[in-house]
């Protein structure tokens, strides 16, 4: 699924291209992914001039002159370039079709994408709207993270997850930030030491700022966007790699299920 350091490849990558350029044409292949696309979407869009692409958590903010589009990829969504001549397959859900050669394509084989379009402010939409910090930002310390955790009973790999709290970090990345900061991932978020809120803090960061760079170099060397290969460049420490030795111990990586999600861990390192 898609995360944060995915979603601000795909802006990285698609925004400079597509600023500065008209949407002329549209072709709208789904009446409904996650929710109903509006009806009236080609009038909408048609016409409008892309200004630039943003990110909010794990959300793109294709900003218009007259709106924003909202794009969340779901599990199996991409956002991409294509040359406006290339046919469209069977998960092609959305092109845009740009002044120049190419048009703009939102593929979601499993349909749990999202498309919506606004004419007001795109960070007071109910999907926005009460999202917490992004974790790349100064907001985001470990100050604040003691006042969300030391009163909360919930396992630290859930309160991290949760948006409210800080935007944009899935189940991946925080597998992955737990590791780093030698946390174990059911402990109580009340019970965290504060010594851990700055651990975990710059775990978080660190994690989050290594994949964007992998995922930023797997396509820094293309003058043009073509449809990824795949998502997650970056290498992983624990996740998915259950009985498999752990990189600083040794000791053999464990799988439990942790609020419904598989959750990757090493008994020695995580405490």
């Amino acid at each position: 699924m898609p995360e944060l350091p995915e979603v601000e490849t795909i802006r990285r990558a698609v925004g400079p291209h597509v600023r500065g350029k008209r949407i002329i044409h549209t072709n709208v292949r789904a009446t409904k992914l996650r929710h109903p696309l509006p009806p009236e979407l080609d009038r909408l869009l048609v016409g409008q001039l892309i200004v630039a692409m943003d990110r909010r958590g794990k959300y793109l903010l294709l900003r218009c002159k007259g709106g924003t589009i909202i794009f969340h990829l779901g599990m199996t969504g991409m956002l991409y370039l294509v040359k406006a001549s290339s046919p469209h397959g069977k998960h092609d859900h959305l092109d845009l079709v740009l002044d120049g050669s190419y048009m703009l394509r939102f593929t979601d084989p499993r349909r749990f994408g999202t498309i919506i379009w606004t004419d007001n402010d795109p960070l007071q939409h109910p999907l926005l709207v009460a999202h917490g910090p992004e974790p790349l930002e100064e907001e985001f310390s470990a100050g604040y993270l003691y006042l969300k955790r030391h009163r909360r009973k919930i396992p630290i790999k859930q309160l991290i997850m949760d948006s409210r709290v800080v935007a944009g970090i899935g189940n991946i990345y925080a597998n992955e930030s737990l590791f780093r900061a030698g946390i174990a991932p059911q402990t109580s978020a009340s019970d965290l030491s504060p010594d851990k809120d700055l651990l975990l803090v710059d775990a978080i960061k660190g994690v989050l700022a290594d994949a964007v760079e992998a995922g930023t170099t797997s396509i820094g060397s293309t003058s043009t966007v073509e449809k990824p290969q795949g998502y997650f460049p970056y290498e992983f420490s624990i996740y998915g790699k259950e009985g498999r030795p752990c990189p600083k111990c040794g000791s053999a990586i464990r799988m439990m299920r942790l609020g419904g999600r598989s959750t990757f861990f090493c008994p020695h390192c995580q405490k």
